[in-house]
């Protein structure tokens, strides 16, 4: 069988598709015991800009001053031009006040936006870092696209939080609170006029705003599946053109933009409620305010000044509340983002190995050793069984068999991308499980069956595993596997552009591209997947020629479909059904195996 990400992708039980998880909820958690984010958990997130909140918060709190100072000075102006006084000061001062909260609202919004970008940026580096190093099983039940929404939109998402989400509703706490205690000292029966024309909408909006953040995680989910569909239709779009099955896609995915449109207004419906809600209460209460205010005036109960600073001050308690529940319905939705994102970076990253250095063992005889080793992907049927060989130092051994048999899983877990069901795997002598990771893979190089290629330039996908690796070194890596003629028929040399997963490329030049890539990273032993499985006859030759050059040097492990790739190998290790079911040299095997002298006649390399 092959493992996840090569061509011969494998199936899990009930589940059709590649071993991303197609069926819908195999890629989400909402299926699982997932922790409920509250408050405390975007105190991470805000910690390493502290001082800037400190100081927005200063400057909300200055802010909110100056505005309740406003309608004092509004009702000693009126009461001093009622009174026949001068109000020259009051106005300049008004003046001065309004202009002040200006400035200062500039920069609290600035250093907002400044903040909520940076927030965005560490979460972003923050998850696609424990993205890279999640187990490669996790990415076998989960779509990419999904996990590209997590990095994407639900990201954006904590930017509301950040800009009008916590600190609008404590600038809105100040100012209702302020508000609520001078209207109180203006006139308290006014004050209980206007809370009872507020309260009834209020309730309305709060309880629907409860509802906001389970919508709004739903809606997300909803928007990963419609970006899983999209990856999936984009990455295949040679596939669906040359089937004429561009109509049946285009269904598909407006299918699942269809599910995130109705997501998303089952949102937009809760919504509509809170703010109508908010809206009628403020100019219930308005109105009940004017009315009675008026009254009170004309009975002499108040100065018009008094009712003019109170009708100030409820704006400035109705403003700030329906700022502050409007804040809370976006906080409700960024913390549903917040849920998401916090799931995958729970879930435990690949550890890096229980000791701290690779041991010296470079006295094994045995570059590679396999004790009786058995493997089963989670959910799914064993794929190998009580498998033992071994790879002497310096040799070349050869995995061959049907597909199925498990040749490319065997090269899976000598990288230790899973973890042996029983057993022991053993590199220079030593347990894979006693040696850190990146210590382990430091000594492989290993080539997949699908020679995957990173858009960028022909440099760049070099000085992968090579990032000192100068010109020269570049161009005689690319020599040996007879690709030298594609940097000197480039204008741009080594920096020609490869193209998204090396489109640009034929299969052929993107197989031997892959192997040049591990072969500059020098690693002794060299794991290559099916290394001729897109080339021609004359490259395949001149690959061969590559790998035996490779051989004096290296230890060699490759999984082979053609046998004449391996014929020549120190040992040819024959896998069916997950077993090792015979071991030897090609002629040895044409006299002792059924099943490879059936093999090597239908690839006519019988004698």
């Amino acid at each position: 069988m092959c493992p996840p990400g090569t061509r011969g992708k494998r199936k899990r039980p009930g589940v059709s598709g590649d071993t991303r998880g197609r069926a819908r909820g195999a890629d989400t958690l909402s299926g699982m015991d997932a922790r409920r984010v509250g408050l405390p958990a975007l105190l991470p997130y805000l910690r390493e800009h502290a001082r800037t909140l400190a100081a927005v918060a200063a400057l909300s709190l200055v802010g909110a001053a100056a505005a309740l100072a406003q309608p004092v000075l509004v009702r000693t102006v009126l009461d001093d031009i009622s009174a026949g006084h001068p109000a020259a000061a009051g106005v300049a001062l008004l003046v001065a006040l309004l202009i002040t909260g200006a400035a200062i609202g500039g920069i609290r919004d600035f250093l907002l936006q400044r903040t909520a970008e940076g927030v965005v940026l560490t979460t972003r580096r923050r998850l696609a870092g424990h993205l890279l190093r999640l187990p490669i099983a996790e990415y076998d039940a989960r779509r990419t696209g999904d996990l590209l929404s997590r990095v994407g939109a639900d990201t954006t998402l904590l930017r509301a939080v950040v800009t009008s989400g916590l600190l609008e509703i404590v600038t809105g706490v100040v100012m209702v609170t302020g508000a609520t205690i001078a209207m109180a000292v203006l006139d308290p029966l006014l004050l209980g006029v206007a809370a009872a024309g507020l309260a009834v909408g209020m309730s309305v909006a709060i309880t629907a705003s409860r509802r906001v953040r389970a919508l709004s995680q739903r809606a997300q989910e909803r928007l990963g599946e419609m970006t899983s569909a999209v990856e999936r239709s984009i990455s295949a779009v040679r596939t669906i053109r040359a089937a004429g099955a561009e109509e049946r896609e285009a269904r598909t995915v407006g299918r699942s933009a269809a599910e995130a449109y109705d997501a998303g207004m089952r949102v937009a419906r809760l919504e509509v409620l809170i703010g109508p809600a908010a809206t009628a209460a403020t100019q219930g209460a308005f109105l009940l305010v004017l009315g009675v205010g008026g009254a009170r005036a004309a009975s002499g109960a108040i100065t018009v000044g008094e009712l003019v600073a109170f009708i100030m001050f409820l704006f400035f308690l109705v403003l700030p509340l329906g700022q502050a529940l409007s804040a809370y319905t976006r906080l409700q939705t960024g913390l549903g983002a917040l849920q998401r994102i916090e799931e995958i970076l729970d879930l435990p990253a690949e550890s890096a190995g229980d000791v701290a250095a690779v041991p010296d063992a470079a006295g094994a005889a045995d570059a590679v050793a396999f004790e009786h080793v058995s493997f089963a992907y989670p959910g799914g049927g064993e794929v190998l069984h009580d498998v033992s060989f071994t790879v002497p130092r310096g040799s070349r051994v050869a995995l061959v068999g049907p597909s199925g048999a498990g040749k490319s899983t065997t090269l899976a877990l000598i990288e230790r991308f899973y973890e042996v069901s029983d057993g022991t795997i053993r590199v220079d002598g030593t347990d894979i499980r006693q040696v850190p990771r990146a210590g382990l893979r430091a000594k492989l190089g290993y080539v997949e069956q699908e020679a995957p290629v990173l858009a960028g330039t022909l440099r760049d996908n070099l000085l992968l595993t090579a990032p000192g690796a100068d010109d020269a070194r570049l161009l005689a890596a690319l020599g040996e596997v007879n690709l030298g003629g594609l940097v000197a028929r480039a204008p741009e040399g080594l920096d020609v552009q490869v193209g998204e997963g090396g489109v640009l490329l034929s299969g052929g030049e993107r197989q031997r591209l892959a192997i040049a890539r591990a072969l500059l990273a020098g690693s002794p032993i060299l794991l290559l997947d099916e290394p001729t499985s897109n080339l021609d006859a004359r490259n395949e030759a001149a690959l061969r020629e590559a790998i035996a050059t490779a051989s004096v040097r290296r230890t060699l492990v490759v999984v082979a479909h053609r046998l004449s790739t391996v014929i020549d190998s120190d040992r040819i290790i024959v896998l069916e059904g997950g077993r090792v079911v015979a071991q030897g040299t090609h002629r040895e095997l044409l006299d002792l195996s059924p099943l490879y002298r059936e093999l090597a006649a239908h690839q006519l390399l019988v004698p």
